[in-house]
């Protein structure tokens, strides 16, 4: 799905736990998440430090949708 909405001209943005099957699906734009459990937080961590780990995965996300990639890219944590 990711390649076909690319192809429509939308940037995508894959945040995924398993880095090689996003590069084996296609996906450009690889965002490396937390772990599968718990792909986007930590729930050992703080609240306060939870919500800056949960932020930090946005802002790259948001900079990797702005970023013209040529092919797949993962953007490293």
């Amino acid at each position: 799905m990711v390649k076909e909405i690319e192809r429509a001209g939308i940037p995508v943005v894959h945040v995924c736990t398993v880095v090689p099957i996003s590069l084996t699906v296609g996906a450009n734009r690889i965002i490396p998440a937390v772990a599968i459990p718990h792909p986007l937080g930590n729930p050992t961590l703080s609240r306060k430090d939870e919500k800056a780990l949960r932020k930090d995965l946005v802002l790259k996300a948001i900079k990797a949708l702005q970023t013209e990639v040529e092919g797949q890219t993962v953007f490293d944590k």
